[in-house]
């Protein structure tokens, strides 16, 4: 287990940077907040990363498909902890907490690692909290507190303080931007729980529920870096390259539908008129294919999935060089081979040897969904969206996706 510690300086440059475009509602014209994030990571073990994004699709799919079954108690659960996820620093009362951005889940919360102390403005409702990520969770008290993030927020958002939290060591807990729907069921006595995009709208400190994440990866070997953007209250144009394609949200998640897959002139599905359905989840670090896309792939790219990694591995002298595509909202995505490889300066950073460098010719960074129960389904985890800019509309219920810029 590492734990990262974000240093002062930091703490000062994100400030700093934070820059904030707010005009009259009179106006009609959208309020917005800039704030930047950092990407950290601490992977040692990749095969650990693999089997915790398979975790937490396999506990979404269950639990959201109607096929839940008994669930484990949290404190038998395991869990490892290899940290990949960019960090909002968040103000909540007097103290400052490090939170994964997470759009796969909805319930903010801290306690993780620093333990929340309730100071003047935090209020213990008295109802219990409990999620659970399929890759870790927690259980604790229900408060509610002042919430910011880059010195701007709102005085009364509703959290969750952990008693106990499984999988998070390195970090403080999440900030949970995804559907409101997704926190039935977490606390007890009430049905939801206003996220924070709600509570920033309620307390008019945006004026539309719209959230735009811009994510980079990281640069050389580095562990670390200050790379990412969250927009509250709308998009910002300077991120992205052309225009913005917007789908229907299809619930609980922030889903989307692929109607094709390509790999070079390679379809790789589907076989028929129906669309694989998926969703956007900043909380998972592969993409996560239909299991017939996989397979397809692994046969038309001459790849395998390597045991040592629980990456898809190439030959040896045999890079790919054609990009990977997929079709949403009658828009192409691709990927070329640059941008879905492992960079070759991380891998001794992820744990990957020069002799298992030497032996493969790249690794791709998919995964296999059919692993993790959801043949049909597909994840665009941060893998995808550090190339790609999205946007996350409640006030229209869509979901939008741009090249980076």
């Amino acid at each position: 287990m590492v734990r990262i510690g974000i240093s002062s300086a930091w703490v000062a440059t994100t400030i700093g940077l934070v820059t904030a475009s707010v005009v009259s509602l009179d106006q009609r014209a959208p309020l917005t907040i800039t704030v930047p994030l950092k990407k950290i990571s601490t992977i040692t073990n990749t095969s650990h990363l693999v089997a915790n994004d398979y975790a937490r699709l396999q506990h979404h799919h269950s639990k959201h498909s109607g096929n839940a079954t008994t669930r484990v108690a949290l404190g038998e659960a395991s869990a490892t902890n290899e940290l990949n996820a960019y960090i909002a620093q968040t103000k909540v009362g007097s103290q400052t907490f490090d939170l994964v951005v997470d759009t796969g889940s909805s319930n903010t919360w801290v306690g993780s690692d620093t333990k929340f102390i309730a100071g003047s403005t935090g209020n213990n409702t008295g109802n219990a909290v409990e999620v659970d990520y399929g890759s870790g969770g927690f259980i604790g008290d229900e408060y509610t507190d002042a919430v910011s993030i880059g010195g701007t927020g709102v005085k009364q958002q509703s959290i969750g303080v952990a008693q106990l939290a499984i999988g998070f060591d390195g970090v403080d807990g999440i900030l949970g931007l995804g559907p409101v729907e997704l926190t039935q069921g977490t606390v007890q006595g009430v049905s939801e729980v206003p996220t924070f995009m709600q509570t920033l709208v309620s307390e008019g400190v945006i004026a539309q529920n719209i959230l735009g994440i811009s994510f980079a990866p990281i640069q050389g070997s580095a562990p670390e870096s200050t790379n990412g953007v969250l927009t509250f209250g709308g998009v910002d144009s300077k991120l992205f390259k052309g225009n913005i394609t917007y789908t229907p949200r299809i619930p609980p998640f922030w889903g989307i539908s692929a109607s094709s897959f390509k790999f070079g002139a390679n379809s790789l599905g589907p076989n028929s008129t129906a669309a694989y359905l998926g969703f956007v989840d900043t909380g998972t670090t592969l993409i996560l294919l239909p299991g017939p896309v996989f397979t397809a792939f692994l046969t038309v790219s001459n790849a395998s999935v390597d045991p040592s990694t629980g990456f898809v591995a190439f030959p040896a002298n045999a890079k790919p060089t054609q990009d990977i595509s997929f079709v949403m909202g009658g828009t192409m995505f691709t990927m070329t081979p640059e941008q879905y490889l492992l960079p070759q300066a991380q891998y001794a950073f992820w744990g990957i040897s020069a002799q298992q460098a030497q032996a493969s010719g790249g690794y791709a960074l998919f995964g296999n969904a059919e692993t993790a129960g959801a043949p049909a389904g597909f994840v665009l985890g941060m893998s995808f969206l550090e190339f790609f800019y999205s946007v996350y509309d409640a006030e229209n219920d869509r979901v939008g996706l741009a090249p980076a810029a």
